[in-house]
């Protein structure tokens, strides 16, 4: 990114859930939004403006719900827009407000994404009626296991790795205080042994239904000069798209994922993103899309991605970690979950991820991925700030 340099000084998540019948919609993104500016150590005041985002209405049955959430969230007299980009929504908001910043039309601003899954059933609002869609779709699992299958014959990928996967992000989750799924008694023969939904992808390799919402404080060099805390400084930001369906589209590996890669890598001075970034928060909603994106994003030469992960290199404790936060298999409220990759990618920079800590970690990428793979947004993330 050019311009103002951009940090994110403030990250707040609600405890993420099933439902949460406790509060409204507001009541829901106010929690994340006071936790932000907590640990900013801002008030509403000091905020310019507003960015939010989330999935589609149709996922909660209510339109337009930013239109009320002007007073939950400070904004009333202020800037404030919503962002829209299916399940890669949280990635590209975040995106919005980094560059509201970066041309210094504010100087601070919260940003956050959300989503109240209980409130409706986004399954079976992805699950369109013949003549719409082929019949037997139900959900995106059902959209998505056929390029798992692909990958898998394209690579000669065993079919164990989504289990290693499923089994190493929902162990991490067991650090994450603010993850969804927490199974103390997680075991590989457990996630191999749940039943199969959509061939290959059984039940324990696919994201939960979550109620939540995340929220970030991004402002400009002075800003992070008065925080508390050590910042994360954005070094790079991109959003990529293509049709959901052209003659020659690459659903293995989509060509508009590998462009938005390389222009991060390419703002961030980054030629080498194996060797160069410490972790990776990762948009794998099923787990075989750890290996196809290890190999998307230019981690692993095509055909390579599964034998990272079979060997260990993605583990907590590997050479490249991968949701050491438990990742979309563990939390997934579809418009926040995006957010939720960037804002853990910043913690893990700032020193402040708690357990699920990577030590050392100076670098690290935020990744989202939505539709029928085809938005993609993603950021890279610094503990030093840019030169110049």
């Amino acid at each position: 990114m050019s311009g103002e340099p951009v940090a994110v000084v403030g990250i707040g998540q609600t405890k993420h859930v099933s439902a949460r019948r406790d509060v409204s919609i507001a009541g829901l993104v106010r929690e994340a939004a006071v936790r932000a500016l907590e640990d900013a150590g801002l008030t509403w005041s000091d905020i310019d403006a507003v960015v939010i985002g989330k999935a589609p209405d149709f996922f909660e049955g209510l339109m337009m719900p930013e239109l009320y959430l002007a007073d939950a969230l400070g904004a009333v007299g202020k800037p404030m827009l919503r962002v829209h980009t299916a399940g890669s929504v949280g990635g590209s908001t975040a995106l919005v407000a980094a560059d509201l910043v970066a041309a210094r039309v504010h100087r601070t601003v919260l940003t956050l994404a959300f989503e109240k899954q209980s409130e409706s059933n986004a399954m079976w609002g992805l699950s369109l009626p013949v003549p719409f869609q082929q019949p037997l779709l139900a959900g995106a699992g059902g959209f998505f296991a056929p390029h798992v299958r692909a990958y898998m014959r394209r690579t000669g990928a065993p079919d164990t790795v989504g289990s290693l996967v499923a089994y190493k992000d929902r162990r991490n989750a067991l650090k994450n205080p603010y993850a969804h799924i927490h199974d103390p008694g997680i075991t590989l023969e457990k996630v191999r042994s749940a039943p199969m939904l959509w061939d290959p992808i059984r039940y324990s390799e696919t994201c939960p239904s979550s109620d939540g919402a995340c929220a970030m404080v991004l402002t400009d060099r002075a800003g992070a000069g008065r925080s508390p805390h050590p910042p994360a400084w954005v070094r790079g930001g991109a959003m990529r798209s293509e049709p959901t369906l052209f003659a020659g589209k690459d659903f293995v590996s989509p060509r508009a994922g590998r462009d938005c890669a390389a222009d991060v890598y390419r703002q961030a001075g980054i030629d080498d993103p194996r060797r160069q970034i410490d972790v990776v928060e990762m948009y794998v909603p099923f787990s075989w899309y750890e290996p196809m994106w290890l190999e998307n994003l230019g981690f692993a030469d095509e055909g390579e991605g599964w034998k990272l992960t079979e060997s260990g290199v993605t583990a907590l404790d590997g050479d490249l970690p991968v949701n050491p936060s438990g990742g979309v298999l563990s939390t997934n409220p579809i418009g926040a979950s995006g957010m939720i990759r960037f804002a853990e990618a910043a913690l893990q920079v700032r020193g402040r991820a708690g357990e699920h800590q990577v030590e050392g970690a100076r670098t690290a990428l935020g990744h989202a991925y939505g539709g029928g793979s085809q938005f993609f947004s993603m950021w890279l993330v610094g503990a030093e700030p840019p030169s110049g």
